[in-house]
C-alpha cells in the first residue's frame, strides 16, 4: 500500500482554532474542525537579528499559571541560551484514513506509526511506506504502545492485550504470540489463588489486563506495562513470562517510565506519579514514593539519559520537573516549564533535550541550561490537530542534527530536522529555515 507523501519546508504555520484539552484516561475525541488534505506549507517570514523579537515568539504561547506553588523553571534572557537553533518541517504524510495518531517510536532507519488498530512502517530516509500489520486485526482496537527488546517489537492494544512481533527476512513483521502467552495461562489457571476480581466482579488470572493497555518500556530484558486497569505488570523479555502484577493506582494507569537501575515510575488519572523498586535480595517491587503535585491527569512522563531528572506532563498545561534528593531515593519536584496553552499529551527526552507535544498542536523543544533554568530552543508550528505523539533519534556523530516526528489526532505524521549549533554565542536564538 503506497501513502502519498510531500517534501516541504514548513518552519512554522499558525493554526486558526484551538483543540479542547484532551486526556488518554478516556477514549480520545479529536477536534471538530476540518482539516484540509494538503501538504504541509511554507510559513511566511521569520528572520530577525533582533534576539528580543526571538524570545517574545516564545513567550507569546505562555499557559496561565498553574500550580502557583511550584516556580517556572524557563528562561527567556538571550545570554542564558547558549544554543543556537534551527528547524524545518521536512515531510509531511497525511494517510487516507486519517485516524489518529495513537503512537509513533523509531528503530534503526525505520519508523513505526501507529493509527488505530493498524501499524505502519516507514524507511525514515526516503519516507517511503514499506508495509503495514496487525491491519486485519480491527477487533484488538487501537494501539497505544510500541517498543523493542531483543530483536522483539512489543505493541499495547486497546483489548487488553500485548503483542510480540519478530521482523522475517523479507521485512515483514510476523506475530510471534500475545502475552500473556498460552504456556503462561496453562501453568496458572488450574489454582483459584491465581485469579483476582477486577471491575463488575470480573475474575481473571493476575497474569492479564483487564482493561486497555497504555504504555509500554523496556530495561534490561524487562518488559514494564500499565493499563486502564490500574495495574502495573512485568514480564521477561526472554521467556515472556509475567513475573509480577501490582495494583499501582486508584485510576488508570497512562504512563510508565524506567531508570537504567530499574527504578520504575506511573502516572496516573489519580494526579498521582508512583515511584517502585525492587529492594536488594527481594522478589517484588514495593512503592518507595508517591510524588503529589500535579492537579489534573498525568498524561505523560520521561526521564534523562542519567536517570536523575523525571519529567511529568499533564491536562493542567505544565510539565514537572523532579530531581532526586541526595538524601533520599526518590524525586522531589524542583520547578515547572511553562508554554503550552493545552493539555501536555506527550513527552520524550533524547540526550539532553526534552520533547513536548500538547493539544494546542504545537512541540516544544527544551534545553537545560548552565544555571539549572531550561530553556526552550524552538516552538514547531503547523499541525492542524492536538499532538498526541512524538518520536526522535539523533543523525550523525556530531549530535548536533535531531530528527523529529510528530503525530496528531487527525492522522498527519510530521518530520522535522532540527539543527542545534552549541555556540557560546548566539547570532541568533531562533533562526527558522
Amino acid at each position: 500500500m503506497g501513502v502519498p507523501f510531500w517534501p516541504d519546508t514548513c518552519s512554522s504555520t499558525t493554526a486558526t482554532a484551538i483543540a479542547d484539552s484532551i486526556s488518554d484516561t478516556k477514549p480520545i475525541v479529536s477536534d471538530t474542525s476540518s482539516a484540509s488534505n494538503t501538504p504541509c506549507s511554507a510559513a511566511s517570514s521569520s528572520t530577525t537579528s533582533d534576539a528580543s523579537s526571538t524570545i517574545v515568539s516564545l513567550q507569546s504561547g505562555l499557559s496561565l499559571q498553574t500550580l502557583p506553588s511550584v516556580p517556572s523553571l524557563q528562561k527567556f534572557i538571550p545570554e542564558t541560551l547558549n544554543a543556537s537553533t534551527s528547524f524545518i518541517c521536512t515531510s509531511s504524510l497525511q494517510p487516507p484514513n486519517k485516524l489518529p495518531v495513537t503512537c509513533l517510536a523509531v528503530h534503526g532507519n525505520l519508523l513505526y506509526s501507529a493509527s488505530s488498530h493498524e501499524i505502519n512502517v516507514y524507511d525514515r530516509t526516503s519516507f517511503s511506506h514499506l508495509h503495514a500489520f496487525n491491519d486485519d486485526e480491527s477487533s484488538s482496537g487501537s494501539v497505544k504502545s510500541v517498543s523493542f527488546s531483543d530483536g522483539k517489537i512489543f505493541t499495547a492494544h486497546q483489548d487488553c492485550k500485548i503483542c510480540v512481533w519478530k521482523l522475517t527476512t523479507t521485512k515483514e513483521h510476523k506475530l510471534v504470540t500475545v502475552l500473556p502467552t498460552v504456556n503462561d495461562r496453562l501453568r496458572r489457571f488450574i489454582f483459584p489463588k491465581n485469579y483476582v476480581k477486577h471491575r463488575r466482579h470480573k475474575k481473571l488470572l493476575w497474569i492479564e489486563h483487564a482493561d486497555a493497555v497504555t504504555g509500554l518500556a523496556v530495561n534490561n530484558g524487562l518488559i514494564y506495562s500499565v493499563s486502564w486497569d490500574r495495574y502495573l505488570k512485568i514480564w521477561r523479555a526472554s521467556d515472556l513470562r509475567c513475573l509480577e502484577s501490582i495494583k499501582a493506582h486508584e485510576d488508570a494507569v497512562n504512563a510508565v517510565a524506567v531508570s537504567g537501575d530499574g527504578t520504575v515510575y506511573t502516572g496516573s488519572g489519580d494526579y498521582k506519579i508512583r515511584v517502585w523498586a525492587k529492594p536488594v535480595n527481594e522478589k517484588r517491587h514495593v512503592l518507595i514514593a508517591t510524588l503529589e503535585k500535579h492537579k489534573s491527569v498525568v498524561n505523560a512522563l520521561a526521564l534523562s539519559d542519567d536517570g536523575s531528572v523525571l519529567f511529568s506532563g499533564a491536562r493542567d498545561r505544565s510539565i514537572l520537573v523532579w530531581e532526586r534528593e541526595d538524601s533520599a531515593n526518590y524525586m522531589a519536584v524542583t520547578g515547572a516549564l511553562r508554554g503550552h496553552s493545552k493539555a501536555i499529551l506527550s513527552l520524550i527526552n533524547v540526550s539532553d533535550l526534552l520533547l513536548s507535544g500538547s493539544a494546542d498542536r504545537t512541540i516544544r523543544i527544551w534545553r537545560r541550561c548552565q544555571d539549572e533554568k531550561y530553556c526552550c530552543l524552538a516552538v514547531l508550528e503547523g499541525h492542524r490537530y492536538p499532538v498526541k505523539s512524538l518520536a526522535a533519534t539523533w543523525e550523525g556523530e556530531t549530535n548536533d542534527i535531531v530528527s523529529i516526528y510528530s503525530g496528531s489526532l487527525d492522522g498527519e505524521i510530521k518530520a522535522w530536522q532540527v539543527s542545534i549549533s552549541r555556540s557560546a554565542e548566539l547570532n541568533n536564538n531562533n533562526k527558522k529555515i
